[in-house]
């Protein structure tokens, strides 16, 4: 008879005290159970106030008709918020030691995005972007000085690798100043041009050397603001059709977006977390791409809910557009999302041309229910909901043809 060995106790007391300044030195990423922190989570509800001011904003200027210009309001604010978050994910994944120092900046970052939250109502309707440009600059010199820091406390390629994020993060901050000084013809331009060298600013910097970013915490990471995005899209509709049935007892005009908004956001969660991203991650090259393309992902995923904002509110007779445009304001977005969702996810996972073609197809479905008038919403929520349905009937079928013993016959 053998005998276990007995579990080490746990340690009980209060933990060892820390010293509150350490050396802000990269972590690995071989990291066992390296998982997102009170203080990224505290950060990235934040970060959601200010994608509902740009939600809010979005849906005012598609009902009031102004498609163009709030698009790309739209497009130029959360490309801010997106990035900003973005770049702090990545460098606490590599390097986040949780002193006091590192906190403190932190929290000036959130403190930065709610600045530049505060100015998104002003950027739309007055065309004023000194608010979200100050905001924006608190945050990005916050998040260069994390990088003088690493640069301290490092040498060679990784010490040459964050000098090179810290003076690009700088140097845009003067860029991004055309869109206050210019004048507004040139904004657009000074946005696009500005979004390309802020792009190229961690290609540049990790050219020879790759910060030690975990796959693991980054999916983790990129998987809860996804959550975050899609719970606040879900709030802002609930309070539209509860204001719509409140004050306009439109109860009959209003189910059909209700629940095809609900069974588009349910799809949604679903689509995306149907498969473990993070043993995709395994270089720069993939991570660059993947991080990247999160801006349509979350951006879209946002959209869905101005969507129905606008799609409720042109039902009840508040907006000043068709119920066309209504309903192109919910689908189109969906469908964006479907098609980013498969191509920087799902299409790695499946198998055979019936499994790829399940998303790609969903989402021209979508499109096309956007002539179906009052009742676009509902059925685009049906085609998302048939979508997953049929993604996980072929992964069961495949799953069970390969489990199944395979049948031999005997000659005669």
């Amino acid at each position: 008879m053998t005998s276990s060995a007995t579990p080490p106790a746990a340690p009980s007391g209060p933990p060892a005290p820390r010293r509150p300044l350490r050396p802000l030195t990269a972590r690995g990423r071989e990291e066992a159970h390296r998982a997102s922190t009170p203080l990224e989570l505290f950060f990235d509800l934040c970060f959601v106030v200010a994608v509902a001011q740009a939600g809010v904003q979005l849906v005012h200027a598609l009902a009031e008709g102004h498609v163009g210009e709030g698009i790309l309001n739209y497009a130029m604010v959360f490309f801010s918020i997106w990035w900003a978050w973005m770049n702090f994910t990545w460098f606490a994944s590599a390097y986040d030691n949780d002193d006091v120092l590192y906190r403190v900046v932190t929290l000036v970052q959130i403190a930065g995005v709610l600045v530049l939250a505060a100015g998104i109502s002003r950027a739309f309707d007055e065309h004023d972007f000194l608010l979200v440009w100050l905001g924006y600059v608190i945050m990005r010199v916050a998040m260069a000085t994390q990088w003088l820091r690493v640069a301290r406390n490092c040498e060679g390629p990784e010490r040459t690798t964050a000098l090179r994020y810290a003076s690009g993060v700088l140097f845009c901050q003067i860029g991004w100043l055309g869109l206050v000084v210019l004048p507004e013809g040139a904004r657009a331009w000074v946005f696009l041009v500005m979004v390309v060298v802020e792009l190229g600013v961690p290609v540049f910097a990790e050219r020879k050397f790759t910060t030690t970013w975990h796959p693991h915490h980054i999916a983790e990471r990129y998987g809860l603001f996804t959550i975050i995005v899609l719970g606040e899209t879900i709030a802002a509709a609930t309070v539209a059709v509860k204001s719509g049935v409140d004050e306009h007892e439109a109860l009959g005009d209003l189910l059909p977006i209700a629940a095809g908004g609900l069974l588009i956001v349910f799809s949604a969660w679903w689509i995306y977390f149907v498969v473990p991203i993070h043993g995709h991650l395994r270089g720069n090259r993939q991570a660059f791409l993947w991080g990247y393309g999160h801006y349509l992902v979350f951006a879209s995923a946002a959209a869905i809910g101005a969507g129905l904002e606008v799609a409720v509110e042109q039902a009840v007779h508040e907006a000043h557009i068709s119920t066309l445009a209504a309903s192109a304001a919910v689908t189109l977005p969906t469908a964006l999302y479907l098609l980013t969702v498969w191509g920087l996810h799902s299409r790695y996972f499946k198998v055979g041309i019936a499994q790829q073609l399940v998303l790609p197809t969903a989402a021209l479905l979508v499109i096309c229910c956007t002539f179906l008038g009052h009742w676009a919403v509902l059925v685009a929520g049906v085609v998302t909901t048939v979508a997953v349905v049929a993604g996980e009937t072929l992964t069961t079928r495949r799953v069970y043809r390969q489990r199944s013993p395979r049948t031999t016959t005997t000659p005669a």
